[in-house]
């Protein structure tokens, strides 16, 4: 079974930084594409980015593009995202997801496991 933990949220002031880390176990991480998402309340959960198995391949959301990365270290079983120049609009619960596929992932529906979430707020 899949285990997803996420962390490195917190408290950001308006243009700072955060990078935040999801630790994948129980399987073979390379055979999977990941995901970020985020759901602020009363919203819908929403794609962020998504790369694929080998990390050829990436997708952003318009909102974050040019501000967040992606990344994964298949040695380390971790995906990545790095999120600079935070806006409050910014400010949600992220959860990182898993899918055993290639290419990238873009739709919530498409990811078979979630972590339990890490809180990102960004105050102005």
């Amino acid at each position: 079974q899949v285990q997803l933990v996420e962390s490195g949220g917190g408290l950001v002031q308006v243009g700072g930084s955060l990078r935040l880390s999801c630790a994948f176990s129980g399987r073979t991480f390379s055979s999977y594409a990941m995901g970020w998402f985020r759901q602020a309340p009363g919203k819908e959960r929403w794609s962020v980015a998504s790369i694929s198995w080998s990390g050829g391949s990436a997708y952003y959301a318009d909102s974050v593009k040019g501000r967040f990365t992606i990344s994964r270290d298949n040695a380390k079983n971790t995906v990545y995202l790095q999120m600079n120049s935070l806006k409050p609009e910014d400010t949600a619960v992220y959860y990182c997801a898993a899918v055993e596929r290639a290419s990238i992932a873009r739709s919530p529906a498409s990811y078979d496991y979630w972590g339990q979430g890490t809180q990102v707020t960004v105050s102005s």
